[in-house]
């Protein structure tokens, strides 16, 4: 398998790696390193020095994989079985926000897990985000202290080593203040100091996180493999930080900030601060350039291949092509059980504790001639609900009726097509689906207990792909130009409105242009931007819980009501229709103004006076 190819370390360097391993985000970044080594053997020559930057990687969770049967979207998107109340997606259905330490008692959440600290091996049930976050900005700001003791490097060598350092450091700030709102932006190392910088607010955290961003992407190669630094590990870069990344998260960065929630607690206005959208937009436009003209390699995966993204079958990484930024393929249980029991019922192989998409959510899908189904032109018919949708509910949805299982003596037709009707033995709310439908957008059907095919399987969908930074891309520039047509003022060479953007990942998929209706106003777009983010990032890196808190309508209850559907069926599979179909509401988040934000540990905040606590908690 290729992938991020690590460069051997010195025996010492990996003592000095392993050894500040703490308890608390003090902890991480005052704590003056333990082992006896010296400096120059670690930072003096760019073999040991990037040996040293590799481990910086190996503090990207696997949000998949955080436990056994990990789950990890905590917004509209899922219902669990009524027997599995424990899941994280349940925690924050109750408004159980201090679970993301723990999970809702069995250790579920990736967020944390005091259990398991900064562990950098190669085991994904060991790591979570908010430890690994912390040492992480440690380890970039001793490196960086340490940079001027790199000697025996190239100019370009010193150059990568300092851009990976300055990227880490604001993604992991990033990664931190996306949750939790604005913290101290730690740029040096603390060892020597005691811990009481006051939180900044958000907008001050991004500026701060934006100018490493900014000059990470100065000093980053466009592609390693084309690159001297790249040749010893010519095939196996794929993984690595390159300009396009910091430039796509420094829009990101630029944008969130701009986002309502956090322009409102930044500066008391609740609208998007249109100058940092432009900022964004800027960036975007400058990643998307790399890819327009093949500097960079980042591309949209081809539809025949779409899979792709999100799991394969051939012992190859996902996503190489369209993948920005990715968690490293750690061991854990196998990526078949991990998610096969995850998303199906027992009859094919799930233990019971599964979950399923909401309906509600599965509305998002639009029609095939790209019009939302509420839209009055769209041909939607609610007796033939699955006729006729949007290409993406085919990859991403299994719905009553399709066929499951391929072959197997044991296989009649009561396994073999998704039995999804009410009474139907797929469903059921205490160990089947509780929705009427199932997820398959990360595992092949074929993982089913009776195919028992691809159990070589690898799942491992992105923090950040192409996809995502086309929508950002359109979302900045209509609310820093002011219309769809408006474009970022770049290259004559690629003009790109953020109509255009949007159209862009819909072609892949077969979609229509966006219709002109939804043009005709910011707003009318702004609906189609966030229906059209829910469809195709749908499930992935918890961008849906970052989108509603961010565009401020989290606490709507149009985003707060689960519902189901249920239905009889008329015919025999594969051959069947619906009907008797009615929606049912399941439940209704529980989401305060306070949910807007997690909680930080209550041991973090005692600290010291100058690190508060979220509002509310």
């Amino acid at each position: 398998m290729k992938t991020l190819k690590h460069t051997k370390i010195p025996i010492k360097a990996i003592l000095f790696i392993v050894l500040f391993t703490f308890t608390s985000c003090e902890e991480y970044l005052d704590k003056a390193p333990e082992a006896e080594i010296s400096e120059k053997e670690v930072f003096g020559n760019f073999r040991s020095f990037q040996g040293f930057v590799e481990e910086l990687h190996h503090c990207i969770p696997d949000y998949t994989k955080g436990t056994w049967v990990d789950d990890w979207n905590i917004a509209d998107e899922l219902l669990a079985t009524t027997g599995a109340n424990w899941r994280l997606t349940v925690a924050f259905d109750n408004g159980d926000y201090w679970a993301w330490q723990h999970g809702n008692g069995w250790s579920q959440s990736y967020i944390g897990n005091p259990a398991d600290g900064a562990n950098t091996d190669n085991n994904a049930h060991t790591k979570n985000l908010w430890d690994l976050a912390w040492y992480g900005i440690r380890k970039c700001n001793i490196g960086l202290k340490n940079f001027d003791k790199l000697i025996d490097a190239t100019e370009e060598e010193k150059r990568v080593i300092k851009g990976q350092l300055l990227f880490f450091r604001a993604f992991f700030h990033f990664q931190i203040m996306s949750f939790w709102g604005g913290i101290p932006y730690i740029d040096k190392d603390l060892a020597s100091e005691k811990m009481e910088l006051p939180r900044l607010s958000y907008r001050e955290v991004a500026l701060r996180a934006a100018q490493d961003f900014e000059e990470a992407a100065e000093l980053l190669p466009l592609d390693w493999d084309k690159s001297p630094v790249g040749q010893r590990t010519l095939g196996n870069n794929q993984q690595r930080i390159t300009k396009s990344v910091a430039l796509a998260y420094l829009g990101k960065n630029y944008l969130y900030a701009a986002s309502p929630l956090m322009n409102l607690v930044s500066t008391g206005n609740s609208d998007y601060d249109s100058e940092l959208c432009k900022k964004a937009a800027e960036a975007f436009y400058k990643c998307l350039y790399l890819s327009y003209t093949g500097q960079a390699p980042y591309q949209l995966i081809e539809w025949d291949r779409y899979e792709e993204n999100f799991y394969t079958l051939n012992d190859k990484l996902p996503g190489v092509r369209e993948h920005l930024l990715a968690a490293p393929n750690y061991g854990a249980a196998p990526d078949w059980y991990s998610n096969f029991s995850l998303f199906f019922p027992p009859v094919l192989g799930g233990d019971g504790n599964m979950i399923s998409p909401a309906h509600n959510y599965v509305k998002n899908f639009g029609m095939a001639n790209g019009l939302p189904i509420d839209d009055p032109e769209s041909g939607y018919d609610e007796t033939d609900p699955w006729s006729n949708r949007d290409p993406r509910f085919y990859k991403f949805i299994v719905y009553d009726g399709v066929q499951v299982v391929k072959g197997g003596t044991s296989a009649n037709d009561n396994v073999r097509y998704a039995n999804l009707y009410n009474g139907g033995n797929y469903r059921d709310d205490g160990t089947g689906s509780r929705s009427g439908y199932l997820l398959r957008k990360f595992m092949n059907l074929t993982n089913n207990n009776i195919d028992a095919e691809g159990r070589n399987i690898i799942v491992l969908p992105a923090y950040l792909r192409l996809a995502d930074v086309y929508y950002m891309y359109a979302e900045a520039v209509l609310h820093g130009y002011g219309t769809p047509q408006s474009s970022y003022p770049g290259n004559p060479d690629y003009v790109l409105t953020a109509a255009d953007a949007v159209n862009a990942v819909r072609a892949r998929a077969g979609v229509p242009n966006v219709d002109a209706k939804y043009l005709s106003s910011k707003d009318a777009f702004m609906q189609e931007i966030i229906r059209e983010r829910a469809v195709e990032l749908c499930y992935e890196a918890n961008i849906r819980f970052m989108d509603l808190r961010r565009w401020l309508i989290a606490e709507d209850m149009k985003y707060r009501i689960k519902t189901a559907i249920d239905f009889d069926r008329t015919g025999t599979p594969p051959n069947t229709k619906p009907i008797n179909l009615r929606e049912r509401p399941v439940m209704v988040r529980v989401f305060e103004k306070k949910h807007y934000w997690l909680p930080f540990p209550t041991k973090d905040v005692n600290l010291y006076p100058a690190f508060t606590q979220n509002p509310g908690w």
